[in-house]
């Protein structure tokens, strides 16, 4: 059965592919290639087929590598109907629960509107709780080391 696949090229850093008919048990870089279709560039999407030899080879049986499939549909080549669709790959998270944008929103604290609801109590009321706030703000601003330091003093 034949393949037809990329074939890896180019210097170090910079792969440029050719795309060959092999034999499908071959290593794509085994050498043994039944024919030269086409080239193709990443880097530049730059693609060269010889069209008729795709389809000739096409007709005869042979299956293209799912990234061949795409490089033929871009430049409109008649696939037949066997040939698997390459599909979309969807990566899911492992923790999606974790990502920042499953967070729960922080919430910017606003600015409270004064509350009209202090004037509609009784004056008499108002009053008692500041009453009861007073001593015990005096209370707390004796601290044990003053004491006795004024009693000494006297």
């Amino acid at each position: 059965m034949l393949a037809i696949r990329l074939q890896r090229n180019g210097r170090a850093h910079y792969p440029t592919y050719r795309i060959v008919v092999q034999e499908a048990q071959r290593h794509p870089l085994s050498g043994r290639v039944v024919a030269e279709v086409g080239n193709y560039n990443p880097h530049t999407k730059a693609t060269t087929l010889d069209k008729e030899s795709v389809e000739k080879y096409l007709k005869n049986g042979a299956q293209p590598s799912s990234r061949v499939v795409r490089i033929l549909k871009a430049n409109k080549i008649a696939l037949p109907k066997w040939v698997k669709e390459p599909t979309e790959k969807h990566a899911e998270a492992k923790h999606a629960d974790k990502l920042r944008k499953n967070q729960p929103k922080e919430e910017a604290p606003a600015e409270e509107a004064p509350v009209e609801e202090a004037p509609a109590e009784t004056p008499a009321a108002a009053e008692t709780p500041a009453e009861e706030a007073a001593p015990a703000e005096e209370a707390p601003a004796e601290t044990p080391a003053e004491a006795p330091a004024e009693e000494k003093a006297e």
